[in-house]
């Protein structure tokens, strides 16, 4: 699934591509699309028939158009979800869910989507508890940890009292937004802390290690535009990522650590795997798994 590098690089080609245009159509050409707009794919539609857009927006994993009307388009990517922008003649692919023309008769935007687990809605903006202005469905998400709201104290105190894993921590989107399995354990490496250790036993020394490791991997990330590891992760222009060549625990079970050699050992971990250096990051006692 697209993590926070993979989304603000798709919303920063969005912002220089669609903002300050007015769109003309709006076709919906998979229900599935809007699966969770109650207006459904005539009203959303209608809905986004003439409407300006104002500002691309991102907040962890979400992206949102700001409408007139203080109202929004909010979009999540899902597992294979891309907004592609490119000549509106181009022929229409099969995985092409909703399509998006405008008033200048410019590039058109489509939403595609092979998997389909992504979705787009209408929504009306609302104040978070942090202060700033989203869509209501997404009210409850908490800053990530590039946003001028986040605040390092409070998500501090709040991580120390989940009593979980500082993985399963790093992976909830109330706590901390935009992080997700592979920039999890590439910050976890990078700080020398096992997935499993239990949040509750965090130093604040520790906290702070973890959370200069989480910036400094998504910032080193969004420079090389995100992770690619296969076509489904894109750009507005359909181009690829290669922050695949700078990780140093996902992906590379069985190869040495690129600090102490030791191998890197994947690991189940919710459904999903988890990857890091017995070496350096060594099990904790009385872990969180």
């Amino acid at each position: 699934m697209p993590e926070l590098p993979e989304v603000e690089t798709v919303r920063d080609g969005l912002a220089r591509h669609v903002v300050g245009r007015t769109v003309e159509t709006a076709r919906i050409l998979n229900p599935r699309a809007v699966r969770r707009d109650v207006k459904g794919g005539p009203g959303f539609e209608a809905a986004l028939a003439g409407r300006p857009v104002k500002t691309a927006e991102r907040r962890g994993k979400y992206l949102w158009f700001v409408l007139d009307d203080d109202e929004a388009l909010l979009a999540h990517l899902g597992m294979s979800g891309q907004l592609l922008v490119g000549d509106a003649e181009r022929p229409l692919s099969s995985h092409v869910r909703a399509r998006f023309t405008f008033a200048d008769g410019g590039p058109d935007l489509r939403f595609t989507d092979q998997r389909t687990f992504g979705h787009l809605m209408t929504a009306s903006l609302t104040v978070a508890p942090d202060g700033r202005e989203v869509p209501g469905p997404i009210a409850h998400i908490a800053p990530d940890p590039l946003e001028e709201a986040f605040n390092p104290d409070l998500f501090s105190g709040r991580l120390r009292r989940k009593r979980t894993g500082i993985k399963r921590a790093l992976l909830d989107q109330s706590l901390i937004s935009g992080i997700g399995n592979i920039y999890a354990d590439e910050a976890l490496w990078r700080a020398g802390l096992h997935w499993a250790r239990p949040t509750e036993t965090l130093r604040p020394s520790e906290v702070i290690r973890v959370l200069e490791a989480v910036t400094g991997v998504l910032s080193e990330a969004l420079r090389a535009g995100g992770t690619s590891f296969d076509a489904l992760y894109v750009n507005v222009n359909g181009e690829s990522g290669y922050f695949e060549r700078s990780l140093n625990a996902y992906g590379r079970a069985g190869e040495p650590c690129g600090r102490c050699g030791s191998l890197i050992r994947r690991d189940a971990f919710m459904n999903r795997s988890s990857y890091c250096c017995p070496g350096c990051q060594p099990r904790p006692r009385n872990a969180h798994f």
